[in-house]
């Protein structure tokens, strides 16, 4: 139905599957988009890569995806490749990118918003201590959190949100990590509440909606956070 419109009555969805189509046509070896869906709707962005998948998928073309969305790039790649100033810092699967960023950068990127450094001292039964540098978050003095590494000296350690437990009273878990703090932002993503709590240095945690109604958060509030050392990523 698109042979006989002209070119300007086109949509922006309608052009990217127009101009996929003349690239398919003759059959390449391999494909470079180059951010095909950035000014697209989310509507219609979410459409067009599940259009994306399904080429692939049946015509099985090398494709290159270029994009600065991390949730797009899970979408649709087998391998995803982080690049910063020019040069390749990470690739792998989304999950090991995900989870085990190998830069500040590359955590940055993925969405991590709990990126400390310290230093890593011996603990006990098979854990390591990071000791958090003062100037981490607030610039007030760190604190000490169990995590699991080899690595010695200095280090980076990423934590993602969604794996801390926010609590009006103290935690009763198997998690090694709980701290004592107070709330200092609450930034409203609609489905997801994402709450800062400052121990120091300051966590950022995600929580439901339902979860802020039920816990009654608020600035200034005295809060209990738990993670496992499992859960952060030492690097």
């Amino acid at each position: 139905h698109l042979l006989h419109r002209r070119p300007g009555t086109l949509s922006g969805g309608e052009q990217q599957r127009v101009a996929l189509a003349r690239a398919l046509v003759i059959e390449p070896r391999l494909l470079l988009l180059d951010e095909p869906l950035s000014a697209l709707d989310p509507e219609m962005r979410e459409g067009l890569q599940r259009e994306l998948a399904r080429v692939h998928r049946e015509l099985g073309t090398t494709t290159i995806h270029v994009t600065h969305d991390f949730e797009e790039a899970v979408a649709l790649g087998d391998r995803i490749g982080v690049v910063n100033e020019g040069q390749v810092v990470q690739v792998g699967s989304a999950e090991d990118i995900f989870r085990k960023p190998a830069s500040e950068f590359v955590a940055r990127f993925v969405g991590v918003r709990n990126v400390f450094r310290g230093e890593i001292r011996p603990g006990e039964e098979g854990y390591q201590v990071l000791c958090l540098d003062p100037s981490t978050g607030s610039g007030q003095r760190g604190v000490e959190m169990a995590v699991v590494t080899r690595l010695t000296g200095q280090a980076h350690a990423s934590l993602r949100p969604e794996d801390i437990i926010v609590s009006r009273e103290p935690l009763r878990s198997s998690a090694r990590n709980s701290f004592r703090g107070h709330v200092v932002d609450i930034a409203d993503r609609g489905r997801l509440i994402y709450v800062t709590v400052r121990v120091p240095p300051d966590f950022t945690c995600v929580i439901t909606r339902r979860s802020l109604e039920e816990m009654g958060l608020r600035k200034g509030l005295e809060v209990y956070i738990a993670f496992k050392a499992s859960a952060v990523h030492v690097f």
